[in-house]
């Protein structure tokens, strides 16, 4: 039952892109998945609402520092994966999800501002392991990548996070309208109208193969997020 949290101090990071694409492709294989809605604009929450049931997935929404314990406590019977999508603020809700999560993911796109508040998080994660001996794996995933172009500034982004030492998946979120429009038309990538969403067949591969580098990260057998909510 692991717990993964999707962090970024800066708003705006392709932080609750991420969150769905994750929730729905574990779902698809099969995985039950609740999503923790911490991000006050409800995003994943209103999703969920024009969704109607979605299949291994439930969201649970207005998530706050004081609940987040016990919905995960609550429900990890139910669930084999908590997706947890926060607001783009360091606050102390952020800590305390991230101290009980199994892995944290950065989303960062390329520019200088996003790298600043990915930094942030890295700095938070660091302080957790020297002060309360909390090592919480963590890896950076690149979003709204454009598919063409590798622009200078992603490139500093990488260079930057090699430097640090951070891991970066290898699967980055490529910029594409379907991962706008399902936040519309609800549903998931396997449901949209093909006739209306342009390459949404790439972005049912990237989508793919993002979850599938996740699922390697993050396998179910991680038990530790059970023994911190416990």
């Amino acid at each position: 039952m692991p717990v993964i949290t999707l962090a970024n101090t800066k708003g705006g990071a392709g932080k609750t892109t991420a969150a769905l694409i994750l929730a729905t492709e574990l779902a698809r294989y099969g995985a039950r998945v609740t999503i923790l809605d911490a991000d006050p604009q409800h995003w994943i929450s209103h999703w969920k609402d024009i969704s109607g049931p979605i299949r291994n997935v439930e969201v649970i929404s207005h998530v706050t520092m004081a609940s987040i314990q016990g919905h995960i406590r609550e429900n990890r019977d139910n669930t084999d994966y908590f997706i947890v999508d926060l607001a783009g603020a360091r606050n102390t809700l952020m800590a305390t999800a991230i101290g009980l999560s199994d892995h944290v993911l950065i989303p960062i796109q390329g520019c200088a501002m996003d790298a600043r508040g990915g930094a942030q998080v890295l700095e938070l994660l660091g302080q957790l392991e020297k002060q309360a001996g909390i090592c919480i794996p963590h890896s950076v995933v690149l979003t709204r990548v454009n598919s063409l172009v590798t622009t200078r500034a992603l490139q500093v982004v990488k260079e930057l996070l090699s430097e640090r030492r951070v891991t970066v998946l290898d699967t980055p979120i490529i910029e594409r309208s379907a991962f706008r429009d399902i936040f519309d038309c609800g549903g998931t990538l396997q449901t949209m109208d093909v006739s209306r969403v342009s390459n949404l067949e790439k972005a049912c591969e990237n989508a793919r193969a993002f979850a599938d580098e996740v699922r390697r990260l993050v396998p179910l057998r991680m038990v530790g997020s059970v023994r911190r909510a416990a």
